[in-house]
């Protein structure tokens, strides 16, 4: 076989195989003119019917079929008896309402406050008695460290011995890294 022949016959599959791609035009869809004589809205007040603007006392037919059809619920199992009361008409006029999330409390135990307190006085003093000589990275650690405690006796000074705390503890960490 000839060259040109050759070369024809391994382009010959080639350009069987290959697509032949058409362009679609896309159409666009006709769009109506914008109306430009309309009425003003409506914001008068709609007068319902006392059906639509209130809740029914009774259950409706519809919820009686589907009651029904319900399977019925379990009895309800104690497990613990209560105590039974000495005196049943004063335990029910006595009953103290509780909120749906419990007793709240802002007072924090008075050890929480020492022991945030000693923890400032800790780091402090850890960081007074840095003897070396501090590399720049050091000096702006230690300022860091100087920063979390004034920020933390701030916290402490105006009841929030949470966020002392937390920063207290921040400024310890640093100092860890400074120590090392």
């Amino acid at each position: 076989m000839r060259k040109p022949a050759w070369r024809l016959a391994w382009l010959l599959p080639l350009l069987l195989t290959a697509c032949f791609h058409r362009t679609h035009q896309v159409q666009t869809p006709a769009v109506a003119p914008p109306v430009t004589n309309l009425p003003p809205p409506n914001t008068a007040p709609v007068d319902l019917p006392k059906s639509a603007t209130s809740i029914p006392t009774q259950p409706t037919e519809n919820a009686q079929i589907v009651a029904e059809k319900l399977p019925p619920k379990p009895p309800h199992v104690r497990r613990h008896k209560p105590p039974p009361d000495k005196n049943p008409e004063v335990a029910s006029v006595e009953t103290p309402e509780v909120s749906a999330v419990g007793q709240l409390s802002t007072d924090d135990p008075p050890d929480f406050r020492v022991e945030t307190e000693e923890l400032i006085a800790s780091t402090e003093k850890g960081l007074n008695s840095l003897n070396r000589q501090l590399s720049d990275s050091d000096k702006k650690t230690a300022d860091h460290v100087r920063d979390f405690l004034k920020q933390a006796r701030e916290a402490l000074a105006s009841g929030d011995i949470d966020g002392a705390h937390t920063l207290a503890a921040k400024a310890k960490v640093l100092l860890a890294e400074l120590v090392q």
